[in-house]
């Protein structure tokens, strides 16, 4: 089991949490918690060891697109990349719905 924590920059308030997916057999859950602006912040826990990189570019990806200044847990049991990014796009949607 690994654990890593990111940190961009946000410009955006957000003004709801959000919770999607689920920790199961290949799965993962988002927990997005608005901050302060100015920065946004990811922890990640995942069963999968090795993979900092991976996850790092997809984070990478998401937040060249999302300026919200947010808290984001994910709590991975190996989804990949595209799920990851499903859901972390869900994650803003519900948030800002």
């Amino acid at each position: 089991m690994e654990q890593f924590e990111f940190k961009y920059p946000a410009k955006r308030k957000v003004l709801r949490r959000a919770h999607v997916g689920v920790v199961g057999s290949g799965d993962l859950e988002v927990l997005l918690e608005p901050t302060e602006i100015g920065a946004a912040s990811v922890l990640v826990r995942t069963s999968v060891d090795g993979f900092k990189d991976n996850w790092k570019a997809v984070l990478d990806r998401f937040f060249g697109q999302y300026d919200g200044a947010v808290h984001i847990e994910i709590n991975d049991a190996g989804a990949t990349p595209g799920a990851v990014y499903l859901r972390l796009q869900q994650a803003v949607e519900a948030s800002e719905s």
